[in-house]
């Protein structure tokens, strides 16, 4: 009989391992503008609000009340087409602990995201990030969260149309507070632009933010409707499901 070589042996159970993803009731995959149009008040704020909101006991027992009463979770953020940067990588959030290391993370990592709005490429990024990963789910989402419309990069339609072809749901948060909330394509408000030509997929759907203190209430409402696999019922959000 043929002996196979112990380091043969190595790969082939690394290889086997790889092929057997942890199941969650979801992937989630944060997508937030860290681009120029952020000031850093803002930029750190938002940080802690992703944290806060994360913790919070709303999101909490949305994740209990999943059939494995798990969810994967990453982070990133995006400035211009040459700046799609992850900031904590994808990351099992089970319980209250592992949310809290996931917001401590998220509150010291250092700002890297230079340049302007390129929506499509984080998109993109967070497809081909969510594809390579270690867990499966029956919900895959990205949730895109920005002050201004797509500037660079791929065309914003293909980004999108490859993301909903593969699976995923793609949502927005549109920010029209403090200055910001720039108009996007031909001055049209920012919260139709995103309704128009950035979400798709199953329940998509994207929330307006008109001031900072709806911000993390924002935040919470949007996560426990995206681990549940539900769009807004209640006529605040246009939803679309292409």
């Amino acid at each position: 009989m043929r002996l196979i070589p112990a380091a043969l042996v190595l790969v082939l159970s690394a290889t086997t391992l790889r092929a057997e993803p942890t199941e969650v009731d979801a992937e989630l995959c944060l997508a937030v503008d860290g681009s120029g149009s952020i000031e850093h008040d803002e930029f750190v704020f938002q940080r802690d609000g992703y944290a806060r909101a994360l913790a919070s006991p709303e999101v909490q027992d949305a994740i209990a009340r999943g059939y494995r009463r798990r969810i994967a979770l990453a982070h990133m953020e995006w400035g211009g087409a040459d700046s799609m940067e992850p900031i904590v990588g994808w990351t099992l959030i089970d319980g209250p602990e592992a949310a809290a290391a996931f917001g401590a993370k998220l509150r010291a990592a250092p700002r890297r995201a230079h340049g302007w709005n390129s929506i499509s490429e984080a998109i993109a990024f967070c497809q081909r990030w969510m594809e390579s990963n270690d867990f499966r789910g029956p919900r895959m989402v990205i949730d895109v969260s920005g002050d201004a419309g797509q500037y660079g990069g791929r065309p914003l339609a293909l980004a999108r149309l490859q993301a909903v072809d593969a699976g995923i749901t793609i949502n927005a948060l549109a920010l029209n507070y403090r200055g910001s909330g720039m108009a996007g394509p031909l001055d049209i408000p920012l919260i139709e632009h995103y309704q128009r030509d950035v979400i798709g997929g199953f329940a998509a759907f994207a929330l307006a933010v008109d001031s900072q203190d709806q911000f993390i209430a924002a935040l919470k409402r949007k996560l426990v409707l995206e681990i549940a696999g539900r769009s807004p019922d209640d006529g605040t959000a246009v939803a679309r499901s292409d």
